[in-house]
């Protein structure tokens, strides 16, 4: 399973951005995978970077390629 480390550098090498840790959470949790919150999480509603839609594709071809999700 790839870390969100190896996320990000696949991401940078194929698609030219860099990720950020909160977008790659973002995703796994809503496939189920993250099931604990952050303790420095502000409110437990929303998320105060959610993945932008843009981006949401390119990551989870990521994660798909890195066995990730």
């Amino acid at each position: 399973m790839a870390t969100y480390q190896e996320i990000i550098k696949w991401v940078k090498e194929n698609h030219g951005f860099t990720a950020q840790s909160c977008w790659i959470a973002h995703i796994l949790s809503e496939h189920g995978l993250i099931t604990k919150v952050a303790p420095n999480r502000r409110d437990l509603s929303k998320r105060t970077k959610p993945c932008p839609a843009h981006r949401r594709e390119k990551l989870e071809e990521a994660m798909r390629f890195l066995g990730r999700i």
